[in-house]
């Protein structure tokens, strides 16, 4: 599907990947973009509508939903990445935040959005995920578990809202430049390259986004006798 002169709407858009996300969708002449955030006061892209959304709050996307009954493409881009221990006490909140925001938070917003995209005649729901749903490194077991929840949930969902025509898309990424990797001293891509595959990949009807060398190579591992994951 064309992205120009579509309707779209963007979790977590105050920053990083989300506000790229926004600001690509803008520049590639989309008629509307809804860019939401848990306060949207801080959102400041020029040309978009702020939406308040809490996307681990039910009712807060049913909300949105109710207001924005016009939207063609939607993008769970909102999540939370901190590291910790995969075991001990500090582990069972660690992961039920995570789920909370990386996993719960894709059902609520696809549940609250699947009936408007069928409406509108299926357009697109993007699920942002990551390479760490398929492998762990130190510190990330919550996330990574969240993650490879959110992966499978996306292929579920895919096969679910194939009837309506709504086109379900996975997105995996490795180390980008934002907040969340500002201490690494590693090669980054940037959130615009991402936005730019992700609208490319709409476009071309991509089932599954695989953004960087790194993502390729540890997909590519699964045909491996020892994969990347072990």
């Amino acid at each position: 599907m064309e992205v120009k002169g579509q309707t779209a709407l963007v979790t977590g858009a105050n920053r990083g990947l989300g506000r790229a996300i926004a600001e690509a969708l803008v520049a590639a002449g989309a008629k509307k973009v809804y860019a939401t955030a848990r306060d949207p006061s801080k959102i400041d892209i020029p040309g978009v509508v702020p939406i308040k959304l809490d996307v681990t709050n039910l009712a807060d996307a049913q909300a949105a939903a109710s207001r924005c009954g016009d939207v063609g493409i939607v993008i769970n881009n909102a999540g939370i990445m901190s590291a910790g221990p995969a075991l001990a006490e500090a582990a069972d909140g660690l992961i039920r935040s995570h789920m909370e925001t990386n996993l719960f938070s894709i059902l609520y917003v696809s549940d609250a959005f699947a009936p408007i995209l069928a409406k509108n005649g299926g357009g697109a729901l993007v699920n942002i995920l990551s390479v760490l749903s398929w492998l762990t490194i130190d510190g990330t077991s919550a996330y990574s578990a969240s993650k490879a929840a959110a992966w499978a949930y996306t292929n579920g969902i895919r096969k679910e809202l194939a009837a309506q025509k709504t086109l379900v898309t996975g997105v995996h990424l490795a180390y980008m430049d934002t907040d969340m990797t500002a201490g690494l001293n590693v090669p980054k891509i940037t959130p615009a390259d991402v936005a730019s595959q992700i609208l490319a990949g709409i476009g071309q009807g991509k089932t599954e986004i695989l953004a960087d060398d790194t993502t390729r190579a540890v997909k590519k591992s699964f045909g491996a006798e020892t994969s990347a994951y072990l």
